[in-house]
């Protein structure tokens, strides 16, 4: 069984990448930043020496690098069997004042990366009739809060694009499933003077796909929303 995961060398991605490494999934893991990614794929090899760590380094948020990660992850001749769309940037700020570029920035890695590279995997999936996609979108993709700018709608945009992929899918027996994740200790909180046992850890979101990839061909999850016990900040 294989694991594609975007954005995994750290946060949610490199906490997915872990869970799925200790049940035995060989994984095929990208980032932007080769020197921290190649850091964590050594972890994990040490840590699972019993899986297969491949990781390269490519900007999703360029089409071109989206399209040569898919390619690379298919020339190995893997089946994909779990595809996480994780890669991901916030940058706060508000409509009316951030900078000229902002949207398409945001757009850029929040939601293209995961449209064109699911493009390029898409055909595999669905001519083996089975696989699970999940995209991890964000509570600002279900409620604008403020110096949500185009952050928020970049995550907006992407719960969109779970939710017509989910229905496309339905006859190839390839599950779609969009993850909500409000606040959670990553990289991001690092430096904000919150506290880290305010909100949840980058475990749990891994706990919760893990779990969701492992139904029965007959039950899919389709949507997923975890906050912090105590609600959102």
């Amino acid at each position: 069984m294989n694991s594609i995961i975007t954005g995994a060398s750290k946060g949610f991605g490199r906490a997915i990448a872990e869970k799925f490494a200790s049940a035995g999934y060989d994984l095929f893991i990208c980032s932007r930043h080769e020197e921290a990614l190649q850091h964590t794929a050594g972890e994990l090899r040490a840590r699972f020496p019993g899986v297969s760590v491949h990781a390269g380094a490519f900007d999703l948020s360029e089409k071109r690098g989206a399209q040569q990660f898919g390619a690379w992850v298919l020339d190995s001749g893997a089946t994909i069997d779990v595809l996480v769309n994780n890669a991901g940037q916030f940058v706060p700020g508000n409509i009316s004042g951030e900078p000229e570029g902002a949207l398409e920035a945001m757009i850029g890695v929040n939601l293209y990366s995961a449209y064109h590279l699911t493009r390029v995997l898409l055909p595999e999936m669905m001519a083996q009739k089975h696989g699970h996609i999940f995209n991890i979108c964000s509570i600002a993709s279900l409620q604008a809060y403020a110096n949500g700018g185009s952050y928020s709608i970049s995550k907006f945009a992407l719960a969109g694009f779970s939710k017509n992929l989910r229905e496309e899918m339905k006859p190839y027996g390839v599950k779609v499933t969009a993850v909500y994740p409000g606040a959670a200790f990553t990289d991001s909180w690092s430096g904000s003077g919150v506290d880290p046992l305010r909100i949840m850890e980058a475990a749990d979101i891994a706990e919760i796909v893990y779990a969701a990839s492992q139904l029965s061909p007959r039950a899919t999850v389709e949507d997923i929303v975890l906050r912090p016990q105590l609600g959102d900040l």
